[in-house]
């Protein structure tokens, strides 16, 4: 499975009030990092920020302004109070992804349940593609099995290389749509 192109950075911030406090220590984060890497990418340490929208966005945000060819963010994407991680996203995303939100979705169900009840969405900005995860360990190693033999495809879409093989084999196919 190709990687991302060479140099391609990605950001993985962590949303997480109790983390953001020193209370306890991130744990999806470094694990995001570590898989984010073995995938190819260059990855800095997590950024934790508070459960504030405007916080959130404006980390994206910035990603996507220095380039960032990934931004994956973890935690926030519950039903509580104060989980806004996908309200932060949802304003910044120029196309959604549906299909990948789903399938990071059903990628725990069978584990765990409750997996379905996550509100993450998925998307692009610019030449940046957008991923919220769930804020467990468990959570971000199925998400990074569902990214892992996609991402670097998307990315080469978002660069506007649409001339190159899928693993169907067909020259310019997108990936999408149905195979009839």
């Amino acid at each position: 499975m190709p990687g991302p192109p060479p140099g391609a950075r990605a950001l993985v911030v962590t949303v997480s009030d109790r983390a953001h406090r020193g209370i306890y220590a991130d744990r999806s984060g470094p694990v995001l990092v570590e898989g984010l890497a073995g995938l190819g990418f260059d990855v800095p340490a997590p950024v934790v920020v508070p459960d504030e929208q405007d916080e959130i966005t404006a980390v994206i945000r910035a990603a996507v302004d220095a380039g960032t060819a990934l931004v994956v963010t973890t935690g926030g994407t519950g039903l509580g109070p104060r989980d806004v991680t996908p309200e932060a996203t949802r304003g910044l995303l120029e196309r959604e992804l549906p299909g990948l939100a789903e399938a990071l979705r059903a990628a725990g169900r069978d584990k765990v349940p409750t997996a379905v009840l996550s509100r993450g969405l998925a998307g692009t900005r610019a030449t940046t593609l957008i991923v919220n995860l769930p804020g467990s360990t468990g959570g971000v190693r199925d998400g990074l099995a569902v990214l892992g033999p996609v991402v670097a495809h998307a990315l080469a879409q978002l660069r506007g290389d649409t001339d190159h093989a899928t693993s169907t084999g067909h020259a310019g196919d997108s990936g999408g749509g149905s195979r009839g």
